[in-house]
C-alpha cells in the first residue's frame, strides 16, 4: 500500500479532499465546526464538532454524494493570505479555528486560507487547482476523537477517507483495506477465541484464552528446544525490581518515560520491569566465572511491562504487558563475532521454519555527536559496530545503517519483516552491550588469573510472543499449520445415535497420540458442524459414518477444501504425526 503522506501528489490530493469533505459536511450540517483535517499514511481524516448530530456509517454515502456535487461544480481552489487579526475576525464564530490561530507564532503575520466556492478553510496548503480533480475518493469510516487528543476535552467526530487520481488505484487501495480487515489479528483472535481484552483489566493487557495459550505454549516449546540445543540456560526472575536496580543499569535515566510508575512497599521502591537484562546481570554475578566457562547464555520467557499510550495499543501487536523471548549472552571480547554469528544463524533458521522470506536487516548505530544519550567511549562503540558489520558481511546479508537509533549501551540489529499487508514489522533484535557489564561490575578470570569484563549480547528471536503471534495470525489469516493449531482434528459422527461409539474410539486413539482433538457430540445437523469446523479453521475434520465404521477408516476434509479423503485409521495417524513432527507449513 502506498504511503500517501510521503507521496507529494497524493498528499496534495488527499489534503484537498479533506476540504471537500468539510465543504460537503457544512452543506448538510450548517452548524458544523471543524478542528483539523490532516493527511495520514493511508488517506485523510477531518475532526468535526456536529453538536447534537451523530454521523453513523450509513450516513457516509449521503456525505459522499454531496462531495461529488461539490466536485462537479468545478470551483477553483484559491489561496488567500491574511493577517492574524483578520483570521481571528474571519473565524470568530469557530472556537476550534480561533484556538489554532491564537496558538500561531506571534511573528507569523501572514496566515493562509483556501476558498472553493462557498467554503473557506484555514490551511497552509498546498492544494490542487480545482475541485473537479477530486473525483476518485471514498469515505471509509467514522469514529470518535477527543479534541487535541485529550480525554478531558469534548469528543469530536472523525471521518476517514482516501482519494486517488484514478479509479483503478482507488479500487486497488480499497481491496487492500478489505484484505487487511480479513487479516487483522484482532478480528481473527476474537473469531477463533485466541485472546480477549477487557477494560477492567486495562488497555494493552490482553488475556490469552485457552486456544491462545496453546499457540503460545507451542511457540515456547519450539524456541526452547532450539535454545537448549545451543547451550542456553533458562531461568525465572521476578516481574518487579527496585528503582535502584534500574538506576544501576541506567534505564531509570534513559527509559523512565516508558516505564510504569514506581510503587513503595515498606522501605523499598519497586517498579514493574520493562526488560530483563538487569536481573540476568545479577544472575551472572552470583558466581565467579573462568574464561573457560564463557560464553554463558541465559534465557527467559519473561513478562515485561512498558507504558504505551492508550491510542497506540493494538491487540497483541502493541501491548503494555508482554512476554519476551529474551536471552543474554555473556562472552569474551574474542567471542563476539562467533556468538553474534550464531544469533543471526538462529534468526535465519527460525524464519525458514515459519516460511518467512521477505525481510531486511537494520543496523542501528549511535550518533557520534550525542554524548548525552550514548555512553562516551569511542573505542567501545567502534569495536562493537565493526563486529556487527563483519558478521553481516560474512553472511552476505543486505542491511541498512541507521545512525542515532542504537540503544544507549550499544549498537543493535533489527530484523524487519514484510507482512502480507501493512508496513514492515520488527520481530527479531540483537544488541551488543559493553556498558551494562561495567555498571554491574561483572567479571571473569582470564588465563593469566586477572579479572576481565565480559561483553553482553542481548537478543530476542521472536521479539515478544505477543507480537509474533499477531504476525503469524495475520500471515495465515488464522489458518495455522497443524503443529500450531489449538484444535488439530475435529471428529464429527454423521449420526450421534449410530456412529458416536466409533467416533469416541477414534477420538481416544488420537488423544493417546497426543493429538489435540475435539469430539463434536452436539445434536446439530452434520452440515452445520462441518461449516463451523471450517469457520474455526481446524486443519482436519473427520466425518465418521457407516462406511468408516465398517472398514475401520476415517474420512477427512482439510481446511479450505471441499473434497473428502478416506484412508485407514493407522495411515491417518501416521500422516498427522509426521506433519506435526516436521512442523510442516500449509501448502
Amino acid at each position: 500500500m502506498i504511503n500517501i503522506k510521503e507521496n507529494e501528489e497524493l498528499n496534495k490530493l488527499n489534503h484537498s479532499c479533506a476540504h471537500l469533505l468539510a465543504q460537503a459536511v457544512k452543506h448538510l450540517y450548517p452548524d458544523a465546526k471543524f478542528w483539523v483535517g490532516p493527511v495520514i499514511e493511508d488517506g485523510f481524516y477531518y475532526d468535526i464538532d456536529l453538536g447534537d448530530n451523530v454521523i453513523k456509517e450509513e450516513d457516509l454515502e449521503r456525505i459522499e454524494r454531496e462531495m461529488k456535487k461539490c466536485s462537479k461544480d468545478a470551483k477553483n481552489i484559491i489561496r488567500h493570505e491574511i493577517s492574524k487579526s483578520d483570521a481571528l475576525s474571519m473565524f470568530k464564530d469557530d472556537p476550534y479555528k480561533i484556538d489554532l490561530i491564537s496558538r500561531m507564532d506571534e511573528n507569523e503575520n501572514v496566515i493562509s486560507c483556501y476558498t472553493q466556492g462557498d467554503f473557506t478553510d484555514l490551511c497552509r496548503g498546498p492544494h490542487v487547482e480545482n475541485t473537479k480533480l477530486l473525483k476518485n475518493f471514498k469515505l471509509l469510516k467514522v469514529s470518535g476523537a477527543y479534541w487535541k487528543g485529550d480525554s478531558k476535552n469534548k469528543m469530536l467526530q472523525r471521518i476517514y477517507g482516501v482519494c486517488y487520481d484514478n479509479p483503478e488505484d482507488l479500487e486497488a487501495h480499497l481491496k487492500e483495506i478489505e484484505e487487511a480487515k480479513a487479516r487483522d489479528h484482532r478480528k481473527i483472535g476474537k473469531d477463533l477465541s485466541i485472546f480477549m481484552v477487557h477494560d477492567l483489566v486495562g488497555k494493552g493487557m490482553p488475556l490469552w484464552l485457552p486456544n491462545g495459550a496453546i499457540i503460545r505454549k507451542q511457540l515456547e516449546n519450539y524456541i526452547y528446544d532450539k535454545e537448549r540445543k545451543m547451550g542456553y540456560l533458562h531461568v525465572y526472575t521476578p516481574c518487579v525490581g527496585t528503582v535502584d536496580l534500574y538506576k544501576t543499569s541506567g534505564h531509570w535515566d534513559h527509559y523512565k518515560e516508558n516505564m510504569f510508575p514506581s510503587m513503595k512497599v515498606d522501605e523499598e521502591e519497586f517498579v514493574l520491569r520493562p526488560m530483563n537484562c538487569p536481573h540476568h546481570m545479577l544472575i551472572y554475578a552470583n558466581e565467579l566465572h573462568s574464561y573457560r566457562e564463557l560464553p554463558i547464555r541465559i534465557g527467559e520467557f519473561a513478562a515485561d511491562f512498558r507504558y504505551e499510550a492508550s491510542g497506540a495499543v493494538k491487540g497483541l501487536e502493541r501491548v503494555r504487558c508482554m512476554c519476551q523471548n529474551d536471552a543474554h549472552l555473556f562472552v569474551r571480547p574474542d567471542q563476539i563475532g562467533e556468538e553474534f554469528k550464531k544469533v543471526v544463524g538462529l534468526i535465519l533458521d527460525v524464519y525458514k521454519d515459519f516460511g518467512l522470506n521477505d525481510y531486511k536487516f537494520r543496523l542501528s548505530l549511535r550518533d557520534k555527536n550525542d554524548k548525552e544519550k550514548y555512553f562516551d567511549d569511542d573505542e567501545m562503540w567502534n569495536t562493537a559496530e565493526n563486529k556487527l558489520r563483519e558478521v553481516l558481511d560474512e553472511y552476505g546479508c543486505d542491511y541498512v545503517e541507521a545512525e542515532g537509533e542504537a540503544a544507549f549501551y550499544g549498537p543493535k540489529l533489527d530484523v524487519e519483516v514484510k507482512p502480507a499487508v501493512g508496513p514492515e514489522v520488527t520481530l527479531s533484535t540483537c544488541q551488543l552491550d559493553f556498558l551494562l557489564p561495567r555498571r554491574f561490575d561483572l567479571s571473569y578470570i582470564d588465563s593469566n588469573g586477572e579479572k576481565q569484563t565480559p561483553v553482553v549480547i542481548h537478543r530476542a528471536i521472536f521479539g515478544t510472543f505477543d507480537r509474533f503471534t499477531a504476525f503469524i495470525l495475520e500471515e495465515t489469516k488464522g489458518a495455522l499449520p497443524l503443529w500450531l493449531s489449538p484444535v488439530q482434528v475435529n471428529v464429527i459422527p454423521v449420526n450421534n445415535e449410530y456412529h458416536m461409539e466409533y467416533a469416541k474410539e477414534i477420538y481416544e486413539k488420537l488423544l493417546k497420540e497426543d493429538v489435540r482433538v475435539k469430539l463434536d457430540s452436539r445434536d446439530e445437523k452434520l452440515s452445520y458442524k462441518m461449516r463451523e469446523s471450517q469457520t474455526m479453521k481446524i486443519p482436519y475434520t473427520l466425518i465418521l459414518g457407516d462406511k468408516e465404521k465398517e472398514s475401520n477408516t476415517v474420512s477427512f476434509r482439510l481446511f479450505g477444501e471441499k473434497e473428502t479423503t478416506t484412508i485407514p485409521v493407522d495411515e491417518f495417524i501416521n500422516r498427522i504425526n509426521k506433519e506435526i513432527k516436521n512442523r510442516e507449513l500449509n501448502k
